[in-house]
């Protein structure tokens, strides 16, 4: 676990200022009170290890505390960084994981209760549950998923909308269903429309 925390956090990080955290939840009595708000993942209560990747800026602001410096860059790209930073830490330790042999899965409902998982994990201001990570060795390995098509995702010199329209007309066929609807279903309810007061009450400006 350490080797996997310590590559996940030699990860590029913003102008080197480190603003993700990882929470290792291993009291028993916070995980069972974290995976009962989530009832739709039962396998959550059995995996070995669970993690929350969190957005740090709390460390990053006690430097300016420690030198009496005002800090003067309270918008919405001081969240963004530290955000990007945890996602960038998450990225390595699925990677890193994997390459050990583990599985994992990240979570991102834990922001579904973000206000009960801030108070389970003590958070201070300016810390913000990104996600969750389940990490174990795996019963089997689950195929990978099809991907849109690097000519929908990658361009050169400008943004593609007609390969983008030519590769969603071609993907649902290459994956055996109807993927447009299938998202378009999952996102037709409101999700986490109080993430943004959540954040704003952790200290963070969002404009």
């Amino acid at each position: 676990m350490r080797l996997l925390c310590a590559t996940a956090l030699a990860a590029p990080t913003k102008s080197d200022l480190q603003q993700a955290t990882l929470i290792r939840v291993a009291d028993p009595a916070k995980r069972v009170a974290i995976t009962s708000l989530l009832p739709g993942s039962p396998w959550l209560a059995g995996a070995p290890e669970l993690f929350v990747f969190c957005a740090d800026g709390w460390r990053f602001r006690r430097l300016f505390e420690r030198r009496q410096a005002k800090f003067v860059n309270e918008h919405l790209d001081a969240f963004f960084n530290a955000s990007v930073d945890a996602a960038i830490a998450l990225g390595a330790f699925v990677s890193a994981a994997e390459l050990a042999g583990l599985g994992t899965c990240p979570i991102s409902q834990i922001r579904d209760h973000v206000a009960k998982i801030d108070e389970l994990l003590e958070l201070p201001q300016w810390v913000v549950p990104v996600a969750g990570l389940a990490l174990g060795y795996p019963e089997a390995k689950e195929p990978l998923s099809a991907r849109l098509a690097l000519a929908a995702t990658v361009h050169t010199d400008r943004y593609d909308k007609a390969a983008v329209e030519r590769e969603l007309d071609a993907y649902g066929a290459r994956r055996g269903k109807d993927w447009i609807g299938d998202k378009v279903k999952q996102y037709s309810t409101v999700w986490r429309g109080d993430f943004g007061a959540y954040v704003t009450g952790k200290g963070y400006r969002l404009v």
